[in-house]
């Protein structure tokens, strides 16, 4: 799985709240909303039921003036809204109805398990007629010698739910419109605010390229430490490699010094009548051997040091064409022909004299053992337009006896030589390989197409 970036997550989080946040208050008002659409019908109903209270108190009312009570629709039937006047006791049938109620009547609010308010009424939501769902208030009343009765009166809750409805719309879409401009304006920050982290991520990769040394450029006050805290790392990263460097160069001179006292004065000692001596023989055949390891590893040292430095890039193309103007010079007499084919963008991420120094003991094997002709092929791999790490591979083919398999194993092993004729200490291919090693590369040694040894060094590109 992919890594997402800061700015996504960001981004991300500060949608999630805003989604979230929005939907909340969203809900919260719809409710508040649709309390007040009730606490307003609610005021509507109290008002009928405390006149209907009244006319009911005053026996002498006309029956025709209660049915309507200002309101036309009492008087439609089945309308939604409706009254009725129902004496307590079950043995009493004088029940008084709105003509809009018809032959119906209306169900208790107490079979409902609704409690009495502070202010002596009940009122909630029921079924009507013809499934009519209603809002209801229930009021019971005490006449004395007239008997008790229940008072109630209900309207057609369908204008509370299409109140709420219509407010919930307007809502969302308010909200929708809302979340769009606070997603715009997060976008914006976001990128906005994160430019500074492009713009250092941007010139750290120039810097690993080589296109730049340091981080230049202002930054904003919160960035500004990180960019000198960079440069000052990359200054130290700088003054520890130089320090290596000298090190190791100090170390090479003190181990060379013995091992050419040593040499000499075996050399001496067997110039002096003494050619046949075992001893100085096998002193002065160690001692190359010993020269040669210790130049091996200080080269080791060196690389591995230099490599520590960021931003080193090297043109590919005139390196090997001058190494070819050399390798021609040096085997002039066998009359090697050397062809290069190097593509003219191929870059090295690291030195010139490293490169110089594997693709040497290539070419230079390649002459050693070539009959007539070598070719060097130079090739830039990339897996994209904008592949970030491509392959720099260098191909140098011979047209020479090749090696087996078991061979080409043996002579990648260090100080390993198949022929004793052939000039060299057999750390040539051993000493690519390490190198290449240490960038991050490899050596493979195959068949190469015009019948001998190919040898394909893959090393980090640009």
């Amino acid at each position: 799985m992919r890594a997402t970036s800061l700015a996504t997550r960001l981004f991300l989080s500060a949608t999630v709240w805003v989604v979230v946040i929005l939907l909340i208050t969203g809900i919260i008002l719809s409710s508040v909303y649709r309390s007040a659409a009730e606490r307003a019908f609610d005021r509507r109903l109290n008002l009928y039921l405390r006149t209907l209270v009244a006319e009911v108190a005053a026996t002498d009312t006309p029956d025709h003036e209660m049915q309507s009570l200002g309101e036309p629709l009492f008087e439609l039937p089945l309308s939604g809204w409706y009254w009725e006047i129902a004496p307590v006791e079950a043995d009493k049938n004088e029940v008084r109805a709105s003509r809009s109620l018809w032959d119906k009547k209306l169900p208790k609010l107490e079979d409902k398990g609704i409690e009495l308010t502070p202010s002596g009424i009940r009122q909630g939501y029921v079924d009507g007629p013809e499934d009519q769902r209603l809002r209801m208030v229930e009021r019971p009343v005490d006449l004395g010698v007239d008997g008790k009765f229940r008072v109630s009166v209900a309207g057609d809750a369908t204008e509370i739910f299409e109140e709420t409805r219509t407010f919930d719309w307007y809502l969302g879409g308010t909200f929708a419109a809302l979340s769009i401009v606070l997603v715009l304006t997060t976008i914006f920050q976001v990128r906005f605010g994160l430019a500074p982290l492009k713009r250092i991520s941007d010139a750290i990769a120039d810097i690993r390229s080589g296109r730049a040394e340091r981080l230049e450029g202002e930054f904003p006050v919160e960035i500004a430490p990180l960019a000198r805290e960079t440069n000052a790392l990359i200054d130290a990263n700088r003054a520890i490699v130089e320090r290596a460097r000298t090190h190791v160069g100090n170390l090479a001179h003190a181990i060379k010094t013995p091992l050419s006292v040593i040499v000499n004065e075996a050399a001496a000692f067997q110039h002096n009548g003494r050619s046949g001596d075992p001893f100085a023989a096998k002193v002065l055949e160690q001692a190359d051997v010993m020269r040669d390891q210790v130049a091996h590893h200080l080269e080791r040292a060196r690389i591995a040091a230099r490599l520590t430095i960021v931003g080193t890039i090297t043109e590919v193309a005139p390196a090997i064409e001058a190494l070819r103007r050399t390798m021609e010079k040096i085997h002039r007499d066998r009359g090697i022909a050397i062809d290069v084919e190097a593509d003219a963008a191929a870059k090295f991420r690291g030195e010139k004299q490293d490169l110089e120094e594997m693709a040497g003991n290539l070419v230079d094997n390649a002459c050693k053992w070539a009959d007539s002709r070598v070719f060097i092929e130079v090739l830039v791999e990339r897996q994209g337009l904008n592949d970030p790490a491509p392959k720099l591979r260098i191909i140098v083919d011979d047209d020479g006896r090749g090696l087996s398999a078991d061979e080409r194993a043996q002579v990648s092993r260090r100080g390993q030589r198949l022929d004793e004729t052939k000039p060299g200490s057999g750390l040539g291919l051993s000493i690519v390989v390490d190198l290449a090693a240490l960038y991050g590369g490899s050596l493979t040694l195959g068949t190469a197409p015009i019948g001998g040894l190919r040898a394909e060094l893959v090393l980090p590109g640009v």
